[in-house]
């Protein structure tokens, strides 16, 4: 018989219900026996979804217990306050990105895990994209020899007047779609620990918000390829593929959609020697070489497979695994960690000045 786990979510907004609520319905290795939210209407709807016990505030529903999984899908600026709170609580705690803005912070939720004997989880779902799996089995294949650059753009153009714009919020293009490709990137480079280098921007257009809306951001050291991520607000035309990777014996391009990639075999390749002093007939270097191509096309484009379900189910499938099998992580505490840095520095790198916003503070859940 399968062993089912008991969740509690915090919070029934975009996420906990258009993400974490929507893919648990459909697993019935969990059971969703309680929602916090400040709402009503939300709360209407948890109890119509899973006939579910409701609370006003994650607080209560963590202190009335009954369940084994704390889902922390509260607003960005509670997440670090909220997973600590269902750590020290006695909860597994699978948390929203950003899983907190300081590496600090982060240690400070992974030494509450270690002492309360409970598991952290982030929420890494972009890591499970169909495409972005093949990118790293094409990388671990060494086809395309030593990568030497990598480049994604997560871009388009939108203009945002929600608290997504707002510092106080926890918000912004980084912290909001960031720790997908920052994410990623860190799958990427393995365990080297990267130099960050950042550019923001943020223009609202008198929309009264305050946070970046265009992030440059690079990654470089020792020992790891050059990384590049764009998150820009501003990108009215597209600026090629998703994803443009250099290697020294080739290079692939795509996204979601496919991807395509080619390459040559260096000790098939024509030989040469260093010309000396001058170049040959006044000519530049000039040859021909076997490249190999291949391509990779998004299995069923009808599925969803490219969407929040698909995702969601490569997290809750491992975490089910960790937390019943005692399975590896799939999405480590160490990955993490370093994606944390990568945004506190670039954050570090870009004091952008806070507006006095108007007195119209709701409460958010």
């Amino acid at each position: 018989m399968t062993k089912s786990i008991k969740v509690a979510i915090g919070g029934l907004g975009r996420s906990g219900y258009g993400i974490h609520a929507e893919y648990l319905k459909t697993d019935p290795r969990f059971q969703v026996v309680a929602v916090a939210d400040e709402l009503a209407e939300r709360r209407e709807d948890a109890v119509g979804l899973f006939g579910c016990k409701v609370f006003s505030h994650y607080r209560e529903m963590l202190e009335a217990g009954g369940f084994d999984l704390f889902v922390n899908a509260t607003p960005s600026r509670f997440h670090v306050e909220a997973s600590l709170a269902g750590l020290e609580a006695g909860f597994h705690v699978l948390s929203e990105k950003p899983s907190a803005t300081t590496v600090a912070e982060f240690d400070r939720i992974i030494a509450t895990a270690e002492k309360s004997g409970r598991l952290f989880f982030p929420f890494q779902n972009s890591r499970f994209y169909p495409y972005f799996r093949k990118i790293q089995s094409v990388l671990a294949s060494g086809v395309l020899g030593r990568i030497i650059c990598i480049r994604s753009n997560w871009s388009g153009f939108a203009r945002r007047w929600d608290w997504q714009t707002r510092q106080d919020q926890c918000a912004g293009n980084l912290f909001n779609t960031g720790p997908h490709p920052v994410d990623q990137a860190i799958a990427l480079i393995g365990d080297a620990q990267p130099k960050v280098f950042c550019r923001m921007a943020a223009d609202h257009f008198d929309f009264g918000g305050d946070a970046e809306n265009f992030c440059a951001l690079t990654l470089y050291g020792d020992n790891m390829p050059t990384v590049e991520i764009q998150i820009s607000s501003f990108q009215a035309y597209p600026q090629g593929e998703q994803y443009n990777i250099q290697g020294v014996c080739g290079g692939l391009t795509g996204g979601p959609t496919g991807i395509r990639w080619k390459y040559f075999d260096p000790v098939r390749a024509p030989k040469h020697t260093l010309w000396r002093p001058w170049s040959d007939h006044r000519q530049y270097c000039s040859e021909k070489l076997d490249w190999q191509e291949e391509s990779w096309s998004f299995p069923d484009p009808d599925s969803n497979s490219n969407g929040f379900l698909n995702l969601s189910a490569g997290v809750y499938d491992n975490l089910y695994d960790v937390l019943i099998n005692g399975a590896e992580r799939i999405i480590r505490l160490e990955q993490v960690r370093r994606q944390v840095y990568v945004m506190e520095e670039a954050h570090k790198q870009n004091k952008l000045p806070r507006r006095k916003l108007r007195q119209t503070e709701e409460k958010l859940s």
